[in-house]
């Protein structure tokens, strides 16, 4: 049970935890526990690791995902937080949370190496997959841009975790800033599936939905694997309501090289498309 004492912004993140994790099994780091913990942490650095899926490796501030690449590309070597000493290492996760006053203020993730000596780190040691998932995206949903959209893209590397619905949920949440939102859409179009795909197109028609957010889902559909996200642009293109989402579906409908968006731009040239962008 969360303690009365603690702030009112951190029983909401544990209560975020409790809903996207439904069970843990005994003996285990609790994602609430993760709150507490950290809440119950001197100002400085907080961390921990998790076992990433096995398609995921890093090197310095560079973490590779199968053949997509990698999400930053600064090649370091060291950093303050962790040292390594092969070029790609498979894992695991590795957290480090900035804290001041209860409050996470900064986060930094990476995969593969080891932690660097330092003193004056509160080490929460290894958790369970689902447990850190849960509690990075309750820590997005919860924080401010600066820590939010940082906290999305560990809780996606995470061995054998399902994140597309929590996501999803982020994307349509409009009290979370949209910078955050936007991320959280970008990171559903680098996961493949028919369901993420029918989801996103829904995203695209809900006029509730910010704007930016709309159209970073466009084009997360564009970056379906194999073309399948090409119908759902065609359909977006044909029948959107907004002209500037119509137009960024027609953008990259036309970076996409497939037949069936040729097909489109000839029907719209002569005439007989129902697109209205420009």
């Amino acid at each position: 049970m969360i303690r009365n004492s603690i702030p009112a912004g951190v029983r909401t993140i544990a209560a975020l935890v409790a809903v996207a994790v439904a069970s843990v099994s005994a003996g285990t780091l609790s994602a609430q526990s993760i709150a507490e913990r950290v809440h119950a942490a001197p100002d400085g650095t907080v961390r921990f690791t998790f076992r990433a899926r096995p398609d995921v490796c890093g090197s310095g501030n560079s973490v590779y995902i199968g053949n997509n690449g990698s999400r930053n590309t600064s090649g370091q070597r060291s950093t303050d937080d962790v040292e390594w000493e092969a070029d790609c290492g498979h894992g695991p996760v590795r957290i480090v949370l900035d804290v001041h006053d209860h409050t996470v203020t900064g986060l930094r993730s990476y995969v593969g190496g080891r932690w660097r000596a330092v003193s004056g780190v509160t080490d929460l040691g290894d958790v369970p997959p689902q447990t850190a998932a849960a509690y990075l995206i309750a820590l997005a949903k919860q924080s401010s841009v600066a820590v939010g959209k940082k906290a999305i893209f560990p809780a996606t590397l995470g061995d054998s975790v399902v994140i597309w619905p929590q996501l999803m949920q982020i994307a349509r949440d409009a009290a979370i800033p949209s910078e955050t939102r936007r991320d959280a859409v970008f990171w559903l179009g680098q996961m493949a599936g028919e369901t993420v795909t029918a989801n996103l197109a829904q995203l695209v028609a809900e006029d509730t939905v910010d704007r930016a957010v709309r159209e970073s889902a466009v084009f997360a559909l564009s970056q379906q694997p194999h073309g399948a996200g090409v119908p759902a642009l065609i359909h977006v293109a044909q029948t959107n309501r907004d002209p500037s989402v119509r137009k960024k579906a027609l953008f990259w409908l036309g970076q996409s090289n497939d037949p069936r968006a040729l097909a489109l731009f000839e029907s719209i040239l002569a005439g007989n498309g129902k697109s209205g962008a420009r």
